[in-house]
């Protein structure tokens, strides 16, 4: 797996598999999340439109009750943490025409990962193929394994409230 982005310096743009991996039904996938977000609750990272879009894509096309007790902590995290929205710009569209080794990415994935390379961040995912690309020297990394840190409260109530939602991360 490549490298944590725990120790790193360089701001940070996340993914929806990142942000959903929170409620992976695979516990070392929740985990490494949680702790992400949980740990740079106070840091400025990143995420494009379109990876808040996906989302919320992923969520309201779930059952009501399940979207009612996972919004509360999706609101309230987003309202702790700056998250810093940002639309894909030009020189993004022109970049992913030539991202190494991005065969068999979605135009999404390279639209996300040249918005990350022209603005000098890293990419934390949990998303196998773009963690594949650190081989290619891509700036991508995996969130943190070694600490787990847990949200405080109340955020960390709404968390627990919010585990109704549980889903694939590999299909996000």
């Amino acid at each position: 797996m490549p490298a944590d982005s725990t120790d790193s310096a360089a701001e940070a743009y996340v993914d929806a598999s990142l942000f959903m991996g929170m409620h992976a039904v695979d516990q070392d996938v929740r985990r490494a999340c949680a702790s992400f977000f949980a740990t740079h609750l106070r840091d400025r990272v990143w995420m494009t439109y379109e990876e808040v879009g996906r989302c919320d894509d992923v969520v309201w096309a779930l059952p009501r009750a399940t979207q009612d007790a996972y919004y509360p902590f999706m609101d309230v995290l987003h309202s702790t943490m700056p998250v810093k929205r940002t639309p894909y710009a030009e020189d993004a569209w022109k970049t992913s025409l030539d991202v190494p080794g991005s065969a068999g990415l979605s135009l999404r994935e390279r639209l996300l990962l040249a918005t990350v390379v022209n603005s000098g961040s890293q990419l934390v995912t949990v998303n196998p193929r773009l963690l594949a690309l650190a081989g290619h020297g891509m700036p991508v990394v995996a969130p943190g394994t070694q600490r787990v840190t847990a949200f405080p409260q109340p955020l960390a109530a709404l968390y627990r409230t919010s585990h109704r939602l549980e889903l694939d991360h590999a299909r996000v």
